[in-house]
Protein backbone atom coordinates (compact mmCIF):
# COMPACT_ATOMS: atom_id res chain seq x y z
CA UNK A 1 0.00 0.00 0.00
CA UNK A 2 1.48 3.52 -1.36
CA UNK A 3 1.18 5.87 1.78
CA UNK A 4 -0.02 10.32 0.96
CA UNK A 5 0.20 12.12 3.99
CA UNK A 6 -0.64 16.32 3.45
CA UNK A 7 0.50 18.41 6.30
CA UNK A 8 -0.82 21.52 7.54
CA UNK A 9 -1.66 23.39 10.74
CA UNK A 10 -4.41 22.74 12.37
CA UNK A 11 -5.51 19.33 10.15
CA UNK A 12 -9.58 21.22 9.88
CA UNK A 13 -9.38 22.49 6.62
CA UNK A 14 -6.79 22.36 3.55
CA UNK A 15 -5.35 19.09 4.15
CA UNK A 16 -8.59 16.86 5.11
CA UNK A 17 -10.14 18.90 1.82
CA UNK A 18 -6.82 17.42 -0.17
CA UNK A 19 -7.31 14.56 1.48
CA UNK A 20 -10.73 14.39 0.20
CA UNK A 21 -10.09 15.49 -3.52
CA UNK A 22 -7.02 13.04 -3.93
CA UNK A 23 -9.29 10.36 -3.08
CA UNK A 24 -12.03 11.40 -5.17
CA UNK A 25 -9.72 11.83 -7.87
CA UNK A 26 -7.39 8.41 -7.86
CA UNK A 27 -10.95 6.46 -7.25
CA UNK A 28 -12.13 8.53 -10.09
CA UNK A 29 -8.85 7.21 -11.97
CA UNK A 30 -9.19 3.81 -10.98
CA UNK A 31 -6.29 3.86 -8.75
CA UNK A 32 -5.91 1.16 -5.85
CA UNK A 33 -3.54 0.56 -3.20
CA UNK A 34 -2.86 4.08 -2.11
CA UNK A 35 -3.99 5.47 1.66
CA UNK A 36 -4.60 9.52 1.48
CA UNK A 37 -4.34 10.19 4.81
CA UNK A 38 -3.15 13.97 6.77
CA UNK A 39 -2.09 15.50 9.59
CA UNK A 40 -1.82 18.77 11.40
CA UNK A 41 1.29 20.50 13.53
CA UNK A 42 -0.04 22.59 16.10
CA UNK A 43 -3.18 20.52 16.41
CA UNK A 44 -4.45 18.00 18.82
CA UNK A 45 -5.89 14.35 18.03
CA UNK A 46 -10.04 14.45 17.08
CA UNK A 47 -10.92 17.57 16.25
CA UNK A 48 -13.61 17.88 13.30
CA UNK A 49 -13.15 19.43 9.63
CA UNK A 50 -14.29 23.55 9.69
CA UNK A 51 -18.28 23.57 8.70
CA UNK A 52 -16.96 25.78 5.40
CA UNK A 53 -14.49 23.31 4.92
CA UNK A 54 -16.73 20.39 5.23
CA UNK A 55 -19.88 22.68 3.12
CA UNK A 56 -17.36 23.53 0.09
CA UNK A 57 -15.61 20.11 -0.43
CA UNK A 58 -19.16 18.91 -0.63
CA UNK A 59 -20.71 21.34 -2.44
CA UNK A 60 -18.57 22.30 -4.43
CA UNK A 61 -16.75 19.43 -5.53
CA UNK A 62 -18.89 16.66 -4.43
CA UNK A 63 -16.19 15.37 -1.35
CA UNK A 64 -17.53 14.36 1.85
CA UNK A 65 -14.73 15.49 4.82
CA UNK A 66 -18.04 15.13 6.99
CA UNK A 67 -15.79 12.67 9.11
CA UNK A 68 -12.61 13.70 9.37
CA UNK A 69 -10.76 14.36 12.99
CA UNK A 70 -7.58 15.84 13.41
CA UNK A 71 -4.68 13.82 13.61
CA UNK A 72 -1.33 15.66 15.50
CA UNK A 73 1.57 15.38 13.02
CA UNK A 74 4.38 12.60 14.14
CA UNK A 75 7.89 11.85 12.89
CA UNK A 76 6.03 8.66 12.97
CA UNK A 77 3.58 9.46 10.21
CA UNK A 78 6.35 10.81 8.42
CA UNK A 79 8.53 7.96 8.33
CA UNK A 80 5.48 6.10 7.07
CA UNK A 81 4.60 8.08 4.48
CA UNK A 82 5.85 7.07 0.95
CA UNK A 83 5.32 10.84 0.02
CA UNK A 84 4.79 13.68 1.85
CA UNK A 85 2.65 16.76 0.64
CA UNK A 86 3.32 20.41 2.76
CA UNK A 87 0.80 22.86 2.43
CA UNK A 88 2.59 25.94 3.34
CA UNK A 89 6.50 26.76 3.80
CA UNK A 90 6.10 26.31 7.59
CA UNK A 91 4.71 22.61 7.49
CA UNK A 92 7.53 21.79 5.16
CA UNK A 93 10.24 23.32 7.60
CA UNK A 94 8.71 21.37 10.30
CA UNK A 95 8.60 17.87 8.81
CA UNK A 96 12.24 18.54 8.01
CA UNK A 97 13.20 18.08 11.49
CA UNK A 98 11.75 14.72 11.65
CA UNK A 99 14.98 13.28 9.10
CA UNK A 100 15.55 10.67 6.60
CA UNK A 101 12.36 12.59 4.56
CA UNK A 102 14.33 14.68 2.49
CA UNK A 103 13.27 12.31 -0.67
CA UNK A 104 9.44 12.19 0.15
CA UNK A 105 8.98 15.53 1.28
CA UNK A 106 7.38 18.31 -1.27
CA UNK A 107 5.11 21.40 -1.09
CA UNK A 108 1.91 20.53 -2.76
CA UNK A 109 2.80 23.75 -5.26
CA UNK A 110 6.37 22.66 -6.00
CA UNK A 111 5.94 18.79 -6.66
CA UNK A 112 7.66 16.94 -8.14
CA UNK A 113 10.41 19.40 -7.89
CA UNK A 114 12.34 19.62 -4.49
CA UNK A 115 12.90 22.50 -2.42
CA UNK A 116 10.83 25.79 -3.48
CA UNK A 117 10.18 25.99 0.37
CA UNK A 118 8.90 29.76 0.31
CA UNK A 119 6.11 31.47 0.30
CA UNK A 120 5.21 31.54 -3.47
CA UNK A 121 4.52 27.91 -3.00
CA UNK A 122 2.67 27.58 -0.15
CA UNK A 123 -1.44 27.73 0.19
CA UNK A 124 -2.76 30.56 2.29
CA UNK A 125 -4.90 29.27 5.39
CA UNK A 126 -8.42 29.88 5.08
CA UNK A 127 -9.18 29.53 8.64
CA UNK A 128 -11.32 32.34 10.37
CA UNK A 129 -12.12 33.43 6.35
CA UNK A 130 -15.01 33.59 4.37
CA UNK A 131 -16.95 31.06 2.20
CA UNK A 132 -14.98 32.61 -0.77
CA UNK A 133 -11.66 31.86 0.89
CA UNK A 134 -12.59 28.23 1.72
CA UNK A 135 -13.51 28.12 -2.07
CA UNK A 136 -10.76 29.84 -3.69
CA UNK A 137 -8.39 26.87 -1.44
CA UNK A 138 -10.17 23.82 -2.54
CA UNK A 139 -9.86 24.99 -6.09
CA UNK A 140 -6.49 25.89 -6.09
CA UNK A 141 -5.57 22.11 -4.11
CA UNK A 142 -7.91 20.61 -7.03
CA UNK A 143 -5.64 22.55 -9.74
CA UNK A 144 -2.44 21.75 -7.66
CA UNK A 145 -3.96 17.66 -7.46
CA UNK A 146 -5.15 17.25 -10.87
CA UNK A 147 -1.46 19.12 -12.20
CA UNK A 148 0.50 16.91 -10.34
CA UNK A 149 -1.61 13.75 -10.57
CA UNK A 150 0.84 12.19 -13.51
CA UNK A 151 4.30 12.76 -11.12
CA UNK A 152 2.13 10.73 -8.33
CA UNK A 153 1.06 8.02 -10.30
CA UNK A 154 4.62 7.25 -11.54
CA UNK A 155 5.31 7.33 -7.47
CA UNK A 156 2.48 4.87 -7.01
CA UNK A 157 3.58 2.36 -9.83
CA UNK A 158 7.02 2.24 -9.40
CA UNK A 159 6.53 2.24 -5.51
CA UNK A 160 3.65 -0.55 -5.77
CA UNK A 161 5.10 -2.83 -8.31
Amino acid sequence: MFNILYVCTGNTCRSPMAVGLLRKILAEEGITEVEVTSAGIATLDGYPATDKAIRVAGKRKGVDISGHHSTKMTETLAHNADLIFALSHEHFEFIQECGSVADKLFLVKAFPEAGHADFLHSIKDPIGGTLGDYKRVIDELEREIKRALPAIREKITARVT
